[in-house]
């Protein structure tokens, strides 16, 4: 089972987000599991305070180490697992990175909030920084559950099928081919006939070809970084479009 805990300071947040469709399902089946740890009920302070001014002044709060290090020392684990700080300064979050993190038996997330978190404590617990992007969020809430979700459905049984994810979007360095179902026609718009042909080979060929096609057209950056075969650069040059 995987085992993922979540340092926060909200964490009815990150367990009524992931108790639905198929992550809800891969807890109660026992694949996954998910544990929110409540950063406040480690305070010191009488009034569960778990943020103070700045030292040098500025706007904002930054959340005190005392009750994140103790929040973490409460896990059974803590020195045994990567702890991933959500973070705009870290490095970002990709499907490879998906990929290795999905290899680790437990994960702990650190959410930050306000003007974010004592840097002493990140220096002591934290061993990867990571960003979902170039843009801040009001905490680092949302940028776990968005990992969780994208590691759990890596993971044996949580999608069912590993085909389900092998072809998807990045898993191959590429964009996903186009997807359809029925109606045959809508909008007077046909299904491409290749699909309907039952011809498994030519089926692959259009797949792998419509997948150049749209990373070369949405994001090309990604071909210059993806395995192409001879094949796959034929098509693409075929189609106007040089490396």
């Amino acid at each position: 089972m995987k085992q993922f805990l979540v340092l926060t300071l909200f964490p009815e947040m990150i367990m009524e987000t992931l108790s639905h469709s198929i992550l809800g399902r891969a807890q109660k089946e026992g694949f996954i599991s998910i544990e929110a740890i409540n950063i406040r009920d480690f305070s010191n302070n009488k009034h569960l305070q778990v943020d103070d001014y700045p030292y040098g002044g500025g706007a904002g709060m930054v959340m005190q180490p005392q009750p994140i290090y103790d929040a973490y020392q409460s896990i059974s684990k803590a020195g045994q697992t990567r702890v991933l700080y959500m973070t705009p300064q870290g490095r970002p979050f990709t499907q490879r990175m998906a990929e290795e993190l999905a290899k680790e038996e437990s994960l702990i997330f650190l959410c930050g909030h306000y003007e974010g978190v004592d840097e002493r404590v990140i220096e002591e617990i934290v061993t990867d920084e990571i960003s979902l992007g170039d843009f801040v969020l009001t905490g680092g809430e949302l940028a776990a559950i968005t990992m969780i979700d994208a590691i759990s459905r890596l993971m044996p049984g949580v999608l069912g099928k590993e085909a389900s994810f092998e072809d998807e979007s990045f898993s191959q360095g590429l964009l996903e081919y186009p997807q359809y179902t029925r109606p045959p026609v809508f909008m007077e718009k046909e299904v491409p006939q290749v699909l309907l042909s039952g011809h498994h080979g030519n089926v692959e060929k259009w797949r792998r070809e419509q997948a150049l096609l749209r990373t070369a057209a949405k994001r090309p950056d990604l071909l210059k970084a993806a395995e192409l075969s001879q094949e796959d650069i034929k098509i693409l040059k075929k189609n106007g479009i040089e490396l």
